[in-house]
C-alpha cells in the first residue's frame, strides 16, 4: 500500500491513542491485520463511533482504513476519517499529546483517499486528493512521518501520471 500509516507506535498521554496506536503496531509491525482490525473496532464501540471525540474518531477510522480487505470498506473509513478532521482542534491534538498540528493529519487523509480512488478507477477524484495532499505538505516536519507520507505521495503521482 502506498499510503502507509505513522510507522512508530503513537506516544500520548491519552489512553485512547496508545490503544490505537497498539492496533498500528499489530498491523504495521507484526504483520497482524485481523488482529487490529478486531481492536479497531472494539475501541470504535468503546469511543461511541462517528459521535465521538472528533481526533479519536479521525485517528481510528484513518487507522481502520489500513486493514480493510475490500477498498470500497477502506474508502468509508478514510471518509469518516477526513469528515473527523474538520471537527479537530490544535488545542486538542496538543492536550492528546499528539505531535503533529490539525493541518498535519490532511496529507496523509488525502494521500489514502487518493489511493482509493484510484483503485477504484476515479483518476479525477485521486487527482483532486493528491493535489489536496501536496498542498497540505507544508505542515509535515522534515522527520520519519513527513518523509513517509511525501514518499507515498511521489509513488502516487507516478502511478497517476502513467494512468490513462
Amino acid at each position: 500500500m502506498i499510503a502507509a500509516k505513522v510507522e512508530e507506535p503513537l506516544m500520548t498521554a491519552d489512553p485512547t491513542m496508545t490503544l490505537i496506536g497498539q492496533g498500528v503496531e499489530l498491523n504495521h509491525h507484526r504483520g497482524q491485520p485481523e488482529a487490529a482490525r478486531e481492536l479497531f473496532a472494539k475501541i470504535w464501540d468503546d469511543i461511541g463511533g462517528e459521535q465521538g471525540d472528533p481526533l479519536h474518531v479521525c485517528v481510528l477510522a484513518h487507522s481502520m482504513a489500513d486493514v480493510q480487505d475490500d477498498v470500497h470498506q477502506e474508502l468509508m473509513w478514510d471518509l469518516r476519517a477526513l469528515a473527523a478532521a474538520d471537527l479537530v482542534t490544535d488545542e486538542r491534538v496538543a492536550q492528546a499529546g499528539v505531535p503533529l498540528s490539525v493541518a498535519g493529519l490532511y496529507p496523509s487523509l488525502h494521500l489514502n483517499l487518493s489511493e482509493c480512488y484510484r483503485k477504484l478507477g476515479d483518476l479525477d477524484r485521486a487527482r483532486e486528493h493528491l493535489q489536496q495532499a501536496r498542498a497540505g505538505t507544508g505542515a509535515l516536519g522534515d522527520d520519519n512521518y513527513g518523509r513517509l507520507i511525501k514518499g507515498g505521495l511521489e509513488r502516487l503521482a507516478k502511478q497517476l501520471d502513467g494512468a490513462v
